[in-house]
């Protein structure tokens, strides 16, 4: 295993996972409770990432005239839920931590029944048609929003509850923490893929900025179209903007066995990296609500 493969796959998992736990102990299960009874700004997220995302992509894809490959690449990833980044960085931005998690959690599961149905339509339409059915690592996908999400989420709210003193001391250090574990994030995307940077930047460059800014525009526009409070508008906004590079990586070079199709994707990544490092510096020097 190389020292890439290393940090990517052991250091940064438990890394996100210590950053969700501290997530958690800024969190209350009434937050959740809102979100239930309030269901507007979880359905607008959903619609966002779901529905308007893959077809931002598509058209895109159309209007860029992308070759095959390219454009199955940007549709991979176009059709792929939030991860664990998107939650780290509504943190560092003072959005609805509550909401960014849930739409997470949400979308992942769902996508597992809309990434088949959507790229099979992409590889008949833009010509990559294959022999290959697509089909997603269901328990892997399942496991990695329970390991890495839910249970350290879930212990931070009970040290909330029974050491609400101790909670509140660290949330300073926690947003800190996250702000770190952001920039190692950013440099192991770079070792893990610098050999598809470059030509990723040639030859769809462009475009993926052009989908990251897009979405996340959209994605704000449609939350205060429907009065959203802006808290809930930056986690839908980075919740639309910020995918989960590592499992379209793993759609495209395993599932779909072409690593090309992985060079939007790595192209993407460095975008949504430097868009989201921006809002942090941003949004998160404002104070509360």
């Amino acid at each position: 295993m190389t020292a890439a493969e290393i940090i990517s796959k052991i250091f940064l998992p438990l890394s996100l996972a210590i950053i969700m736990l501290g997530m958690g102990m800024t969190l209350i299960p009434n937050d959740f409770k809102r979100i239930i009874k309030y269901p507007k700004a979880a359905f607008i997220g959903l619609v966002n990432q779901l529905i308007l995302l893959p077809i931002i992509g598509f058209l895109l894809a159309i209007v860029f005239n992308l070759n095959p490959t390219m454009a199955v690449g940007l549709m991979i990833l176009a059709t792929c839920p939030g991860g664990p980044t998107s939650n780290l960085i509504v943190q560092v931005c003072k959005g609805n931590i509550a909401l960014s998690v849930t739409l997470t959690a949400i979308a992942s599961i769902i996508s597992i029944l809309t990434i088949p149905l959507i790229l099979s339509y992409a590889l008949s339409y833009f010509g990559s048609e294959t022999d290959v059915v697509i089909k997603l690592p269901i328990v892997d996908t399942i496991l990695q929003i329970m390991v890495i999400t839910v249970i350290p989420i879930s212990i931070g709210m009970l040290i909330r509850k029974y050491k609400r003193n101790f909670a509140k001391r660290m949330e300073k250090p926690m947003r800190v923490a996250s702000s770190i574990i952001f920039i190692l994030v950013f440099i192991a995307v770079l070792a893990a893929n610098y050999k598809m940077i470059d030509t990723g930047m040639k030859e769809v460059g462009f475009v993926t900025l052009t989908l990251n800014i897009l979405t996340m525009t959209v994605g704000f526009f449609t939350a205060k179209l429907f009065k959203l409070n802006f808290k809930n508008a930056i986690s839908i906004t980075i919740e639309s903007g910020i995918q989960n590079g590592t499992l379209a990586f793993v759609i495209a070079t395993t599932i779909l066995n072409n690593v090309e199709m992985g060079i939007p994707i790595g192209a993407y990544s460095i975008w949504m990296f430097i868009t989201g490092a921006i809002l942090m510096s941003q949004l998160g020097k404002r104070k509360e609500e």
